[in-house]
C-alpha cells in the first residue's frame, strides 16, 4: 500500500544528499581516475554496506530477487557512476548536472515497464515537458547540435541509472530500502575492491584535500546513505511519481557547484531549473 506523503518526505530527501554527487565526482576526477574513483566509492560503500547487514542479522535475499539486485547493481552501483566519472572529464559539473533533468522520465518509463505503474495522461505531460525542456536547452548548448564524448556518457548514465532505480523501488517493496542498496554493493564487493587495488594512484600525498573529500562524499552519501531514503521513497509513493523529484535535483547541484566550485551559471540555466520545479509540482497534483 502506498504512503504517498512520506515517499515524497523520503524522495526529497534523497534527492538533496544526490544533489551533490555531481560536483563531488567533478572534483575527485581531478585528481583520481574514473575507473578508480567508480570502483572505490562502490568498495568503500560496500564495506560499510556488509557490515550493516551482518550487524542487523539480516537473511538472505530469496533466489528470485538476485538478478533484480545484479540490475540495480549494473545500474547504480556500476554504470551511473562510471559514466558520470567519464563524463565530468569532458565538461563541468554544471552543465552535467542539467541532464539530470531527463533522469525522471527515465524512471518513470522504467517504473511502466519493470513495476506495471499507470500513471495518469496529464503526469506524463508534465514529466514530458520538464524533461523536454532541458534536452533543449542541452540541444541548444551543443550548437552544432551535436553532442561531445561527455555528452554521450552523460545520456547513458541517465539510462543506466533509471533502470537501477526503478529496479531498485520495485525490489524496496519487500526486501526494504536499504536493503537493496547493501546487497547490491556487496554483490560487486570483491571486484570493486580488486579493481581498487589496480587502479589505486601511487602516492596518495600527491592527491588533493578536495579529492580525498569527494571521494569520501560519493563513497558514503551518493553510494549509500542516498539510497536508504531514495529507495524507500519510490517503493512508499510510487516510481514513477515520486522520480520527479529528481527534476529538482539540477537546480540543488548548480548551487553547490556554483558556491563550493565557483562554477558559472548562466540565467538560461537557471531559468531551466526553475522551471521544471513548476513541473514537478504539477506531476505531484495530477499523478
Amino acid at each position: 500500500m502506498k504512503n504517498t506523503s512520506q515517499g515524497w518526505l523520503n524522495g526529497l530527501i534523497g534527492i538533496i544528499i544526490f544533489s551533490g554527487t555531481l560536483p563531488a565526482t567533478r572534483v575527485a576526477v581531478m585528481d583520481f581516475s574514473p575507473t578508480f574513483l567508480t570502483a572505490a566509492r562502490a568498495a568503500i560503500a560496500g564495506m560499510l554496506g556488509l557490515v550493516l547487514i551482518l550487524l542487523s542479522r539480516q537473511k538472505l535475499p530469496e533466489k528470485k530477487d538476485w538478478l533484480a539486485l545484479f540490475y540495480v547493481a549494473i545500474g547504480v552501483v556500476v554504470g551511473f557512476p562510471l559514466f558520470t566519472s567519464l563524463a565530468l572529464q569532458y565538461m563541468s559539473a554544471a552543465h552535467s548536472i542539467v541532464f539530470i533533468g531527463l533522469l525522471p522520465l527515465a524512471t518513470a518509463i522504467f517504473g511502466v515497464l519493470r513495476s506495471g505503474e499507470k500513471p495518469s495522461l496529464v503526469f506524463w505531460l508534465f514529466a514530458i515537458l520538464g524533461s523536454s525542456l532541458v534536452f533543449g536547452y542541452m540541444l541548444i548548448q551543443a550548437g552544432n547540435w551535436s553532442f561531445n564524448y561527455g555528452d554521450i556518457f552523460m545520456l547513458i548514465a541517465i539510462l543506466l541509472c533509471g533502470f537501477g532505480y526503478a529496479e531498485g523501488g520495485k525490489l524496496s517493496r519487500h526486501l526494504g530500502g536499504w536493503q537493496v542498496i547493501c546487497w547490491a554493493l556487496i554483490m560487486t564487493f570483491p571486484l570493486m575492491l580488486l579493481i581498487s587495488c589496480l587502479y589505486m594512484p601511487v602516492n596518495f600525498d600527491q592527491i588533493s584535500f578536495s579529492s580525498k573529500l569527494g571521494l569520501a562524499y560519493v563513497s558514503l552519501f551518493s553510494m549509500l546513505i542516498g539510497f536508504f531514503f531514495w529507495y524507500k521513497g519510490l517503493a512508499q509513493g510510487g516510481i514513477a511519481t515520486v522520480g520527479q523529484l529528481q527534476l529538482l535535483q539540477p537546480i540543488l547541484g548548480l548551487m553547490i557547484a556554483a558556491i563550493l566550485l565557483h562554477e558559472q551559471v548562466s540565467p538560461a540555466m537557471f531559468a531551466v531549473t526553475i522551471t521544471v520545479i513548476a513541473c514537478v509540482a504539477c506531476a505531484k497534483k495530477f499523478a
